[in-house]
């Protein structure tokens, strides 16, 4: 896609608009990568300027945090903020809320302040300047969808409308669960349990997130992070849906009607 790292855009003695945190699930996730792919190509279309790290980006540090090794959060947060501050980075955009949370509320704590934003607010805010048009009547156009609020989106940074937003723009039947917004219920990946063993119980929380968006009669499942796709297209497997029923990013439903 002939993207260029800070170091290319550095010895050409340039600087980008902002800087595109990949995250660790964009870099090596299958599923996520196409969401990285998707919204590289919704900011070329757009002609934004950006650039990433590359080799140069490591784990934010957050799923250690979560899972309690404060040593290695240090290690991993301390590393990267040496390579931002080194580029004089100023601007953030992410697509992994968990990278979101971890660089825009955890890093100024040890030196690394910058503007971060996540890319669901970044949509909103091209397709408000003009800088992103959709086309009318596009692949949505009058379909059942249902969003779901991402723990670290959500409830811990309080951005709620901004996604919203952008799904408004595609003109689809947005239906909220009966657990959204400040209520919304976790994908079950927070907080360091994508890397866990279940459990005991008598049901996964993803299973139990899932039925509720089934319950809703959506013909597709919107999110906003890597984790929650993830563990949303698992329950929809699951429950034997995952050819009447698509999980999506906003990126992917974004990329597939630019004008």
């Amino acid at each position: 896609m002939n993207i260029k790292t800070m170091a290319e855009m550095t010895a050409e003695g340039t600087s980008p608009e902002i800087l595109f945190w990949v995250g660790c699930a964009g870099s090596f996730d299958d599923r996520a990568q196409r969401i990285t792919r998707a919204f590289a190509t919704i900011l070329q279309a757009a002609e934004i300027s950006f650039a990433i790290l590359g080799n140069e980006e490591s784990c934010t540090g957050d799923p250690a945090r979560r899972a309690g090794n404060e040593f290695l959060f240090q290690m991993s947060a301390l590393q990267n903020i040496e390579v931002l501050n080194r580029y004089e980075i100023k601007k953030i955009v992410t697509a992994c809320p968990h990278c979101f949370n971890t660089l825009k509320n955890e890093y100024p704590a040890l030196g690394g302040n910058y503007e971060v934003i996540h890319h669901t607010q970044f949509l909103q805010e091209l397709i408000d300047q003009g800088r992103l048009k959709l086309k009318e009547g596009g692949t949505f156009k009058g379909k059942k969808i249902t969003y779901h609020d991402s723990c670290y989106m959500g409830r811990i940074n309080g951005v709620y409308e901004a996604p919203r937003s952008v799904l408004a723009q595609l003109d689809a039947d947005l239906v909220e669960m009966k657990r959204s917004r400040k209520n919304g219920l976790c994908c079950g990946a927070g907080g360091a349990q994508m890397w866990k063993e279940d459990e005991p119980g008598d049901k996964r929380i993803n299973t139990e997130r899932v039925e509720e968006a089934l319950g809703t009669g959506a013909e597709a499942i919107v999110a906003n992070c890597p984790f929650c796709i993830t563990m949303l297209n698992d329950g929809v497997t699951a429950k034997e849906k995952q050819e009447s029923v698509m999980v999506y990013d906003l990126s992917e439903m974004i990329v597939n009607n630019l004008q």
